[in-house]
């Protein structure tokens, strides 16, 4: 059912011309993505990590233009968990970005319920909100990006700090962003059609 909405949207964005942008947060931790490796036989791998519970979350943002089909991944770091105040913040700037209206696909967190109550009540006519089905995060391509850049790009990385763990982060999705073919294998891995 979720399916068959998107893909009726995704006519319906075709024909009006409004883009589609699917968003999600993902949290890092300077503690590494413990993933198997290589080691010479005999000599156990061992990896000297942080205790410290410090993290970042992010923000990514895949769009999808209605006419080339074209894919932009976006994203932006919080030091703290992302809130209502954060999501309508960077919703302002996705539609001056955009300078239309925009379909976002997204889930039920409770900052994105709220937000979506904000714009719905103050700026109806910048967004129209899709919500992603309860527990359906392979729904959405941007939580591949999360992987990606997790079990990829940065297993077993270990940081010296929030900024390094920050740049490594943002090494990965800018390589991410340069590739239209790993962007839609993240769509083919949802299952939803460009």
């Amino acid at each position: 059912m979720a399916r068959g909405e998107l893909a009726a949207n995704k006519k319906g964005a075709k024909r009006e011309l409004v883009p589609i942008v699917f968003l999600d947060e993902s949290g890092f931790m300077l503690q590494p993505v413990r993933r198997r490796t290589w080691a010479p036989a005999g000599k156990t791998p061992q990896q000297d990590a942080w205790d410290r519970h410090d993290r970042l979350s992010v923000i990514g943002l895949i769009g999808v233009s209605p006419l080339r089909h074209r894919l932009s991944l976006y994203f932006t770091f919080q030091s703290e968990n992302v809130q209502t105040e954060h999501m309508v913040c960077l919703l302002r700037q996705l539609h001056y970005h955009y300078g239309s209206k925009v379909i976002l696909v997204w889930d039920r967190l409770r900052a994105h319920l709220s937000a979506a109550a904000y714009f719905e009540t103050h700026r109806p006519d910048w967004f129209q909100f899709e919500w992603l089905p309860a527990y359906a995060p392979e729904l959405n391509p941007v939580e591949q990006c999360w992987n990606h850049t997790k079990y990829a790009d940065l297993p077993n990385f270990i940081p010296d700090d929030v900024d390094h763990l920050g740049t490594a982060i943002c090494e990965s999705m800018l390589e991410q962003r340069q590739d239209q073919a790993l962007l839609r294998s993240f769509f083919a891995f949802s299952k939803l059609p460009l």
